[in-house]
Order: C-alpha cells, then sequence, then structure tokens
C-alpha cells in the first residue's frame, strides 16, 4: 500500500485498490452484445468501402434509418398483428400438446395409439399446410392461428414426451411405495422431473411459432412483419426485408428470455452444471 493510500480510509483504500466490477449478469450481457456488434460494424464498412453492392446488402446505418421511418409509421402496427397471431397460436399448440403428451406419456396404450401418427404429422413442411388450410379454412385469421399452433405443437409434444419417459423408474416406485395416488405420483413425482423437458419445449415450440408466422402471414395478410417482408421483396427494398428479419429476431429473443426467466425462477432448486468459465 502507497503512502497515500495510507492517509485514506479503510473502505476508500480498498475500494483504490479494486475497482468495482459489472454484476456477472451484465458481463454475460455484454459479451452477448460483442458478436452483433462486430457483425454491425463489419458490414458496414464492408457495404461503405464497395465489396457489397448496397442495393443488395444495405449499410446497416442504412438499416437503422429505415426501422426509424417505419417505427414512425406502420411498424407498430404490423407487431402487434404478428403478436396477437403468434400468442394465439403458441397458447393454442403449447396447450393441446402438453395434454396429448401426458396422455401419451403415462399410458403405453395412448402411445400405441397416437405416437405413429404424431410421427408422421411432424414431418409435414409448414408450407404444405398453407393450400389445405386455405381450402379449409379461407384466408382470415383463423388459417394463421392454426398454422402457428401447428408449428408450436410439435415441439412441446416431442419434448415433454421424452421429459415424462426419461423420470427416472426408481423414483415412481418409491411414490408407489409410499402409497401416493396416480394425482398425488404425477403432482409430486412425474411434474417436477419433467418440468426441465417442459420449458426446453416450450422455448423450441415458441421458436417454432415464431418461424411459422412467416409462412402464416403470406396467407393473404394486410399485416403483420410477414406481410412487411413480403411488401419489401416485391417493391426491391432490402433495408425493408431486413428491417422486418431484425425485428422478428428481436421479438424472438425477447419471448425466449421470458421464458427462459421463467424456467430459472421454476427450477432454481436443481442443482446442474452451467459450464466452465474462463477463470475455471
Amino acid at each position: 500500500m502507497t503512502t497515500h493510500s495510507k492517509d485514506l480510509p479503510a473502505p476508500l483504500a480498498v475500494s483504490r485498490q479494486r475497482p468495482a466490477r459489472l454484476n456477472p449478469a451484465w458481463q454475460r450481457r455484454c459479451k452477448g452484445l460483442a458478436l452483433p456488434l462486430l457483425i454491425i460494424v463489419a458490414l458496414e464498412i464492408i457495404v461503405r468501402i464497395g465489396w457489397l453492392p448496397s442495393y443488395q446488402m444495405p449499410a446497416p446505418s442504412e438499416i437503422a434509418l429505415t426501422l426509424t421511418d417505419l417505427a414512425e409509421g406502420a411498424l407498430w402496427k404490423h407487431i402487434g398483428a404478428s403478436l396477437i397471431r403468434v400468442l394465439l397460436g403458441f397458447a393454442i399448440g403449447a396447450s393441446l400438446a402438453l395434454v396429448f403428451a401426458a396422455w401419451v406419456g403415462l399410458s403405453r396404450e395412448a402411445e400405441a395409439y397416437l405416437e405413429p401418427t404424431f410421427a408422421a404429422l411432424r414431418s409435414i413442411p409448414s408450407l404444405a399446410w398453407v393450400p389445405l388450410l386455405l381450402l379449409w379454412l379461407g384466408i382470415d385469421e383463423t388459417s394463421k392461428i392454426v398454422l402457428i399452433a401447428i408449428g408450436a405443437f410439435f415441439p412441446v409434444y416431442v419434448n415433454v414426451v421424452a421429459a415424462i419417459r426419461n423420470i427416472d423408474r426408481k423414483l415412481v416406485e418409491v411414490g408407489r411405495i409410499y402409497g401416493f395416488s396416480r394425482l398425488q405420483l404425477v403432482r409430486r413425482i412425474l411434474l417436477p422431473a419433467a418440468l426441465p423437458g417442459l420449458f426446453t419445449g416450450l422455448r423450441s415450440g415458441m421458436s417454432l411459432a415464431w418461424m411459422f408466422l412467416v409462412a402464416a402471414e403470406l396467407i393473404a395478410a394486410t399485416k403483420g412483419l410477414g406481410y412487411l417482408l413480403s411488401d419489401g421483396r416485391e417493391t426491391s427494398r432490402p433495408d425493408i426485408v431486413l428491417a422486418a428479419i431484425i425485428v422478428l429476431a428481436l421479438l424472438g429473443k425477447f419471448s425466449d428470455g421470458l421464458l427462459a426467466m421463467l424456467e430459472r425462477r421454476w427450477l432454481n432448486w436443481r442443482d446442474t452444471f452451467t459450464g466452465q468459465s474462463a477463470s475455471d
């Protein structure tokens, strides 16, 4: 310790020697921003020096100006329409998936009847549903929400069935030894043990709901981020296309972050491996 630091009060001397560090959560967020910022700077330089034609790949600064102009106009209308469709479709698809997954996961008889059909249906591409939904449901909101629900259904279903079937059999036997009823067995053993797989399925389902949204909004939509993508393509405006993609990415990250926060809160009792830091 220097002579100057000896004259300071103890707290000041310590703070002088040990500068305040960022909260670990904020450190992770800053590290997560490093790659996007690097890509933005690199693209700005590449486009400005002419290595990429601006009519194909606008500079990030031009995209930012387009986003600003859209935000002052109809962007919020498009975001609102897409959000409502995704939330409704995800809620319907995830709810049905939980019901069928619990049935198939708990009953071998249900698995024998339902699993072959679901395995075939989940391999159908999203765009293959579009003409059928148009014929059945028309071009209104119902067809769009049903398509998003189909996209959200299968990831939740597959992950929850796998989570139930991967529960340690000894846990179930212990519950039976203690005389648990079927409801108590589900509530006190099967549900807590399956929660990690449930949240994995919900997060995957939410991601696919945003992916299916674009296909859904190609069904004669007049508003929504998928419509904005199509409009940018038809008017040869790559800045609008990229602006819509960026908004979709941000909304998808925000919704996944909400589910991840719920997962951490509901599963804080777990003592699991979380990876190693550089200092380990």
